[in-house]
């Protein structure tokens, strides 16, 4: 049974967000949590009853922040382009492919609130290219053309699976770009740096204030 008080996604995310813009990316305003210690420890008492993940969804990551910026910097990455944006949380980076003119993006996420979460913020961004896929798309071969995944190289296993994943797309053709803020598990000897940001984040969730974050792309 869902928990009291967040049976309905598109409610708990309004009353526990604030409409702000993410630093590196202030074309976009997204839900966002205001401290990070309050939600996290209610989603963890309350979302955790039913199996739910913690609250990716209600923060900017310095990844996705990066790969978000450089989409919006360069355009020419996705207009006219079929999107996917990996393990979307937000919809930031989802958000910023259709600002800078995709054809289509679909923004994946295996939690049910990140559904909600990237629906409100494509609609306050006026985002209409953006759709959500809810299934997981790890080991599919889909029909993207381009494929952005932001803060994805946190955890071993899944990092090395994604990676996998990630690696058989781009042999295949896709263009795959990738943000990330110096995370354990980035391959990076398979992957070559196009750019560097100085993202500002919040103490609560990381160990500084700016995070070194880069975006990559496989090496062909």
């Amino acid at each position: 049974m869902t928990p009291r008080g967040i049976a309905d996604p598109d409610s708990f995310i309004r009353t526990e967000t604030a409409r702000l813009a993410p630093p590196l990316v202030p074309e976009i305003t997204l839900h966002l949590a205001t401290e990070s210690l309050p939600i996290w420890q209610r989603t963890e008492e309350e979302l955790g009853e039913i199996g739910l993940p913690p609250p990716f969804w209600a923060f900017a990551w310095a990844g996705g922040q990066a790969l978000a910026r450089y989409i919006l910097d360069h355009p020419e990455t996705v207009r006219g382009k079929r999107v996917l944006d990996f393990a979307s949380g937000s919809g930031l980076v989802g958000i910023a492919a259709a600002k800078a003119g995709a054809a289509h993006v679909a923004c994946a996420d295996i939690d049910p609130f990140a559904h909600a979460a990237i629906a409100l913020n494509a609609a306050l961004n006026k985002a209409d290219a953006v759709t959500v896929l809810t299934t997981d798309v790890v080991g599919t071969a889909g029909s993207w053309d381009v494929v952005l995944a932001g803060d994805i190289a946190y955890e071993r296993d899944l990092a090395a699976r994604v990676f996998a994943w990630l690696q058989a797309l781009s042999a295949r053709g896709a263009d795959v770009w990738i943000g990330d803020p110096g995370r354990s598990y980035l391959p990076r000897d398979r992957l070559e740096k196009v750019a560097d940001y100085a993202v500002p984040v919040s103490r609560e969730l990381e160990d500084s204030e700016i995070k070194a974050t880069s975006v990559w792309r496989p090496r062909r």
